[in-house]
C-alpha cells in the first residue's frame, strides 16, 4: 500500500475542511458585526461576510466537481 499518498490525501482533506470551517465562521462573525448598531461601516463588513460565504460555496462546488465522476468527463 502507498502510505505516502494516503497521508497526502488525509492532509489535504484536513486542510480543506479547516479552511471551509474558518471561512464560514468568519462569514458568520462578520455578519454579526455588520448587524451591530455602533458599527461605522456595516456595508463593507457585510460585503466581506458575503465574500467569505461565496468563497466557501465555490470551494464546496469544486469539491463536488472533484468527487462526482460525471463532471470529470
Amino acid at each position: 500500500m502507498k502510505w505516502l499518498e494516503l497521508l497526502q490525501v488525509a492532509g489535504v482533506t484536513l486542510v480543506a475542511a479547516v479552511t471551509l470551517v474558518v471561512l464560514y465562521s468568519l462569514g458568520v462573525r462578520l455578519t454579526a458585526i455588520a448587524g451591530d448598531a455602533q458599527q461605522k461601516s456595516p456595508a463593507l463588513v457585510r460585503s466581506l461576510a458575503y465574500l467569505c460565504f461565496g468563497v466557501c460555496g465555490v470551494a464546496v462546488l469544486f469539491g463536488i466537481y472533484l468527487i462526482v465522476p460525471y463532471f470529470g468527463k
